[in-house]
């Protein structure tokens, strides 16, 4: 923890999701546990399940015992934990509600930061959104008029909209009850170990920096796979698809990532201005390139999941190729695969750098050579590989690849923070580093909507379960195996 932490409340709507039950309480837990947390802090759940808050406590016990019992090893912490739990009885569209939750946010029990110092969190389906900032402001929580001193933040989850229209609006809506600086747009993807050691990666090694651009890089390829589909959200997946459930945020994040120029300083703005800037420089689809650019596919046995609609064309599989309209990356590729129900559930970056101009050790006098590569391995495993040549053992000087792989697990000990743990006190602290900003977002949909408009119309190619895919998919690119 950096410096002393203030006392706060975390409001969290749909205390009794999945995200909630699974992901946030155990880290608010944890966090506690590992003394990362002030002396006086407590979390308001809000849902529409009549509990008092013994029987939300105990709800919440239930399930933290179910989904992540190899946390509880401190009995006396644990108890203490839900002793800092509350629970507000609401419908998320009733304004009274909200005074009711007002009353019990002020109610300080002996710690008057708490009260002042608040962070709400949104773990409900994004079209609730909107109505719970307005009633939000009508109960007088919003941020822009304190009735106390402290801070007011709020948390939330992708999708940010399933449009740029939609988006703007949601954006609209956030500004009129809370400033920029305090709104925290939520992709874990960006609280992941691997994914914050790109920056550090490039910008900390000179052996590094002075390659990455278009004079020594091929092509960069970015591969998010998971072996399981859609795991019974039917009804989501066909608002969403892909495109927008995937690439919008997590694809889209990690390329800028990879692609940004160096920042002018390590502060929150600074990292996400350049960002921004590679977002704002990626091409915009068109109906003529879209052969070369894209391919959608749908898994065998989608139209048989549970919500979803007889005849659907809804993507479940996207390979794409975008190009970066800059001084760095003009004419290198950026592949991207995504897709459910893949051959394996893997997220990696493959940065493949150009041949040298003359290869002297291939067989038989080939010209072909086998690029040099840098391969950061996001999950399962969290590595980082290189791929280089060396002279294969005999009397003929001839080349096989070879790698030197640093993982994570293995470099270094001791309970590392998951995403979730980070970005929840991130937001805490105050820093939207790994945050994402208004502009970022409508980028991103921008880019998303040229692509949707381009392949409008366009039915999704078959592809079998547990296979890497269509098979067109290989006229965007030849992916590496597996």
């Amino acid at each position: 923890m950096n410096g002393r932490l203030d006392n706060f409340t975390i409001v969290i709507f749909g205390a009794e999701s999945d995200l909630a039950l699974r992901k946030l309480f155990p880290s608010i837990y944890q966090l506690f546990r590992w003394s990362h947390l002030p002396e006086a802090w407590r979390v308001i759940g809000v849902g529409r399940h009549g509990h008092t808050h013994g029987e939300f406590r105990k709800a919440v016990r239930e399930r933290m015992m179910e989904y992540s019992p190899e946390s509880i090893d401190d009995q006396a912490k644990f108890d203490d934990f839900f002793r800092r739990l509350y629970y507000v009885n609401t419908d998320f569209d009733d304004v009274e509600g909200y005074h009711a939750l007002y009353n019990e946010i002020m109610d300080s029990r002996g710690e008057p930061e708490v009260c002042s110092n608040l962070l709400f969190y949104l773990s409900t389906p994004p079209s609730l959104a909107p109505v719970i900032i307005r009633n939000l402001v009508a109960a007088n929580l919003g941020g822009l008029e304190l009735t106390c001193p402290g801070w007011r933040k709020i948390v939330v989850e992708k999708p940010y909209g399933h449009d740029l229209h939609s988006a703007r609006e949601l954006n609209r809506i956030l500004e009129e009850a809370f400033e920029e600086r305090q709104i925290y747009r939520i992709d874990h993807y960006l609280g992941k170990e691997p994914v914050q050691n790109i920056m550090v990666f490039r910008f900390s090694n000179g052996m590094f920096e002075p390659l990455w651009n278009r004079q020594y890089i091929a092509q960069v390829q970015i591969t998010i796979a998971e072996e399981f589909g859609i795991r019974g959200r039917g009804a989501y997946y066909e608002e969403a698809g892909l495109l927008r459930d995937i690439i919008q945020n997590h694809g889209l994040q990690l390329l800028a990532s990879i692609a940004m120029e160096p920042p002018v300083d390590l502060g929150a703005e600074a990292i996400r201005d350049e960002k921004t800037k590679v977002l704002r420089s990626v091409r915009h689809f068109d109906p003529e390139s879209l052969n070369r650019t894209l391919v959608l596919g749908q898994y065998a046995g989608y139209h048989e999941e549970k919500g979803v609609k007889s005849g659907s064309t809804v993507e479940t599989y996207a390979a794409l190729r975008f190009n970066i309209d800059n001084w760095r990356w003009s004419g290198v590729p950026f592949y991207m695969k995504a897709g459910k129900s893949l051959a394996r559930t893997v997220t990696e970056i493959v940065i493949t750098f150009r041949c040298p101009p003359q290869n002297f050790y291939g067989e038989h006098g080939s010209a072909s050579c086998t690029p040099n590569q840098i391969i950061l391995g996001i999950q399962p495993d969290e590595t980082v590989a290189i791929r280089f040549g060396a002279k294969r053992p005999g009397e003929m000087m001839l080349t096989d690849p070879v790698y030197m792989k640093f993982d994570y697990r293995d470099s270094f000990a001791g309970e590392g923070l998951t995403p979730y743990h980070r970005l929840l006190l991130d937001a805490v602290e105050g820093n939207q580093m790994n945050f994402i900003r208004r502009d970022s977002v409508e980028h991103s949909w921008a880019i998303i909507d040229s692509i949707r408009d381009a392949a409008a119309g366009a039915v999704p190619e078959p592809y079998p379960v547990h296979s890497w895919g269509p098979e067109s998919a290989g006229l965007i690119y030849e992916f590496p195996p597996g």
